[in-house]
């Protein structure tokens, strides 16, 4: 998946232009358990605490765009471990649909579709990163003979 220098720009300008990020992501969870019911019972605590790691995750990325090398470590942890909370590849397409939604419901007309193209880019680099790691965990290759 290619990701531009031109959308890095857009992802960072726009993610430093979203002025309440705790409605943003409950947007987003709203959007999640519409698109996928599958995924509510994936979070059994309250979802306040989850919205601000949800956030404070996204920011982290947005920020480390200019050097995505140093946070893939983070992102294959991050695959790994969802795996065992019960996320599946599938998981990651409904998550991709919410953000992307929750995305264009706070910016209104200002989420062209330049801007959902860099947002979806960034968003499958992460993604296919993390799924990659979380497939290597349960691939028959890695038991060596």
């Amino acid at each position: 998946m290619s990701f531009t220098n031109e959308q890095k720009i857009i992802v960072q300008s726009t993610f430093a232009q979203v002025a309440d990020a705790d409605r943003l992501a409950a947007r987003f969870y709203d959007r999640l358990f519409v698109i996928d019911p599958s995924t509510r019972p994936l979070f059994r605590h309250d979802l306040s605490e989850q919205r601000m790691k949800l956030m404070q995750t996204i920011a982290v990325v947005v920020n480390a765009l200019d050097h995505l090398d140093t946070i893939v470590p983070a992102i294959e942890s991050l695959g790994r471990r969802h795996v065992a909370y019960g996320v599946t590849p599938a998981h990651w397409d409904s998550v991709g649909a919410a953000l992307l939604g929750a995305l264009e419901e706070a910016f209104g007309a200002a989420f062209t579709p330049e801007v959902r193209e860099a947002w979806a880019s960034a968003y499958g680099l992460i993604a296919e990163t993390a799924l990659n790691a979380a497939a290597s965990i349960a691939s028959p290759a890695n038991d060596a003979v």
